[in-house]
């Protein structure tokens, strides 16, 4: 077995571990488990809710905690349990909400690990499918959930360049991020993956010099900068490569795996 230059190996899913067909190649999964096996700890740290995120480390072969609603949730993934997580209130969703009702846009709220609909768009249906999430239809005349973390609005690029310009003009409690071109979530002003990682990396006793991070979009920027090695992959946007320390190939060149056997593997 060789060594491992990071104990901490934060992984964001799509756009990064996965292909864009949310494919995970075999030298990807075998590199992470490589990793795995050299003794690193492997975090998945996505902006998908646990029960979309679980697959992804099922077919990885390995569990453990999982950082799941870009930062909002921390779950151990082999109990199914919350380790730690940032309920928003449901007054604070109201105004999105109402925004969302009003321009005919698709949304979702989130509890740690249930996901709620009030209607659903063909194109939303196929989404969902390709993220894996079940989301359960809600009646909308009733009160929103107990123990939300995420707000999450899906549209098409040209739609959310709108609403994210709006929005910024906004003044809330909450924070909203793009977490991809289709998707803006909106959660605890102090949810993001790098302060999620950041408790993690605490509560285990890890140097932020010893953990390395691999992401590609605006979500990721926190976690990339909080790690020893923040490393995006090509396919990032312009701001998310400025704020790693290295880059590696796209999702679409196992870039996951070159990165690990570049920096990662001494």
């Amino acid at each position: 077995m060789g060594t491992i230059n990071y104990d901490i190996i934060a992984l964001d899913v799509d756009g990064t571990l996965l292909t864009d067909d949310h494919v995970l190649t075999p030298a990807v999964r075998e590199a992470v488990r490589e990793a795995h096996t050299r003794g690193a700890e492997i975090v998945l740290c996505t902006g998908r809710g646990p029960a979309s995120a679980l697959p992804v480390l099922d077919a990885l072969g390995l569990s453990g905690t999982m950082i799941t609603h870009n930062g909002a949730a921390t779950i151990d993934a082999a109990k199914r349990k919350v380790l730690h997580q940032y309920s928003i209130e449901a007054v604070e969703l109201e105004r999105f909400r109402s925004y969302c009702l009003q321009n005919g846009l698709h949304f979702d709220v989130n509890t740690a690990f249930d996901m709620y609909i009030e209607g659903i768009t063909s194109e939303a249906e196929e989404m969902y499918r390709m993220f894996e999430a079940k989301p359960v239809m809600r009646d909308a005349k009733e009160p929103l959930p107990e123990g939300l973390v995420k707000f999450t609005l899906f549209g098409s690029k040209a739609a959310l360049d709108v609403v994210e310009a709006e929005w910024n003009g906004w003044t809330h409690g909450l924070h909203h991020i793009r977490s991809g071109d289709l998707f803006i979530d909106v959660q605890h002003r102090e949810a993001t993956k790098g302060t999620a990682l950041r408790e993690l990396a605490k509560v285990r006793g890890v140097d932020p010099s010893r953990v390395m991070a691999i992401g590609n979009y605006f979500n990721d920027v926190g976690m990339l900068t909080f790690a020893g090695l923040g490393v995006a992959v090509a396919n990032s946007p312009e701001g998310v490569k400025e704020a790693a320390d290295a880059l590696t190939r796209s999702n679409e060149e196992d870039g996951v795996a070159h990165a690990l056997q570049t920096y990662a593997f001494a």
